[in-house]
C-alpha cells in the first residue's frame, strides 16, 4: 500500500466511525438502551467504512 491508499482506507474509517455513532446514537434514544446501540453503530460503520476505504484504496 501506498500513501494514498492508506489515506483512502484512514479516510474511510474515520467517516464510517463518525456515522455509526451518529446513527447508534439516534436509535439508542429512541429505543432507550444508548450504550447498546451505540456500540453496535460503531462497529457496524468502522467495518462499513473500512470496506469502502479499501475499495477506494484499489
Amino acid at each position: 500500500m501506498n500513501e494514498k491508499q492508506t489515506n483512502k482506507l484512514a479516510m474511510g474509517i474515520a467517516i464510517g466511525f463518525v456515522v455509526g455513532a451518529i446513527v447508534g446514537i439516534g436509535i439508542g434514544i429512541v429505543n432507550g438502551d444508548l450504550a447498546v446501540w451505540l456500540a453496535v453503530g460503531v462497529g457496524g460503520g468502522l467495518a462499513f467504512g473500512a470496506a469502502i476505504g479499501t475499495v477506494l484504496a484499489k
